[in-house]
């Protein structure tokens, strides 16, 4: 519940500034701003994008983790003024997520003595908060110098580039755009295997783009994802090597060069799943299908997703699937299972689009 930190004896000019970000990880630019708003505003909330989603090479730390380091570079005093909250992504509907910051906002801002408030959203000069702006008119903006030469994925790549290179880094000088309070944690999370895993992701991920390094063009990559509902229950595979080692995925993979896109669908999960649903019957099933093409949504670079719905009539026994030797292991999860931290990239919202579950997960931890 928000609480009442005004302080009679300073006017402030606005009543809460809002900023929203990934803080993948906090460094001085963040901090800077949030500097700002707390000498305009009486409250600031900050709303930390990209919340409950499993650890990558572009989302490294988790909420908690982010919510700690933010409020380490701020005094108590300040960090009573503080709302740090997490904030779910929904990237192919912009209208939900949307909804969910302004319903954060109404929730988290404190009272004003019977009055409406005056609300800003603030963000760093040439940043994103022109962007912002547009989707929230009924609030002002509040625009910040940017901070030149900090970037948090520079920050990210520096890290995890090759082994010995994060203590290389730290140990030059060059952490001068982190706070003291981020770079002990970075030092320790690079002695974790966290840590480990993505280094190993990335080693993978740069192997891949030597392969296509002649190429005179960067590669745009077209997969198929196939979304199979029945009776409340959705198929997935467990992922048995990086990247995404022990997430769920929706099943699918490339297209063959001279394949029709529901055929490479309906040919993964033949092959692949051994799902045993006779293809009419599954053609029949078929509800929709969508293109996913939000540029960062897979750790190998450029991906389209072509999806396809199939909700397979509802029955008391789930189709069988049929193991295969060395492949990834398919299973049929229950719906209310679903988090989005246990998902690979961006196979939660694939399956958010068609099947319309909810944006907030306020009642689940935030790891």
């Amino acid at each position: 519940m928000p609480t009442d930190a005004s302080h009679p004896s300073q006017a402030y000019e606005f009543d809460c500034l809002v900023f929203i970000g990934r803080f993948q990880p906090p460094h001085l630019g963040h901090v800077a701003v949030i500097r700002e708003a707390l000498k305009q505003a009486r409250q600031v909330i900050v709303l930390v994008g990209s919340s409950w989603q499993a650890r990558s090479l572009r989302n490294p730390w988790r909420f908690d983790e982010r919510q700690m380091l933010l409020r380490s570079g701020f005094d108590e005093e300040d960090n009573q003024r503080l709302e740090i909250t997490p904030l779910l992504d929904a990237l192919y509907n912009n209208d939900v997520w949307v909804r969910d910051v302004q319903r954060k906002v109404r929730d988290l801002t404190a009272p004003t003595n019977a009055r409406l408030p005056r609300i800003g959203l603030i963000g760093a000069s040439r940043g994103q908060s022109s962007y912002y702006l547009s989707l929230f008119p009924q609030w002002e903006s509040v625009s910040v110098p940017l901070v030149e030469g900090i970037s948090a994925s520079q920050i990210r790549e520096r890290l995890f580039r090759s082994p010995g290179a994060t203590d290389d880094y730290l140990s030059t000088g060059a952490y001068h755009d982190l706070p003291p309070g981020v770079v002990d944690h970075v030092q320790a999370f690079c002695r974790g295997s966290d840590y480990e895993q993505l280094l190993e992701e990335q080693q993978l991920l740069d192997q891949y783009r030597q392969a296509w390094q002649q190429a005179p063009y960067p590669p745009i990559f077209v997969t198929v994802n196939a979304v199979v509902v029945q009776s409340g229950h959705v198929l997935l595979v467990r992922r048995t090597a990086a990247p995404g080692k022990g997430l769920f995925a929706l099943p699918g993979g490339f297209i063959n060069p001279h394949e029709r896109l529901l055929d490479a669908c309906l040919r993964e999960l033949r092959e692949r799943i051994r799902l045993k649903v006779p293809e009419p019957v599954l053609k029949g099933s078929l509800r929709g299908q969508r293109l996913f093409d939000e540029p960062h949504r897979s750790w190998r670079g450029r991906t389209l997703a072509e999806a396809f719905y199939f909700a397979l009539r509802p029955d008391q026994q789930l189709p069988r699937l049929k193991p295969v030797k060395g492949g990834d292991h398919a299973r049929w999860v229950a719906l209310a299972d679903l988090q989005p931290d246990s998902l690979f990239e961006d196979h939660f919202f694939i399956i958010q689009n068609f099947l319309g579950l909810p944006a907030d997960f306020s009642s689940v931890p935030s790891h």
